[in-house]
């Protein structure tokens, strides 16, 4: 059984885990998300996207 889950909600899932469970405070989980935010408006956007797109690829492997 394969399951389609989006890396935002795989993040999502991490940083109110980082909250309940390590304490991290959430004003921090907002500027980091904030901080995304802003940097995909740059032109460092399309090398972030690529990078992570070949990680994502290289960790779920070819299913052929």
């Amino acid at each position: 059984m394969t399951v389609s889950l989006p890396l935002v909600v795989l993040l999502g899932f991490f940083a109110w885990g980082a909250v309940k469970f390590l304490g991290v405070r959430t004003w921090i989980v907002v500027l980091i998300a904030l901080f995304g935010f802003w940097l995909s408006d740059t032109s460092m956007a399309p090398a972030i996207e690529s990078g992570t797109r070949s990680g994502v690829d290289t960790v779920n492997g070819s299913h052929d």
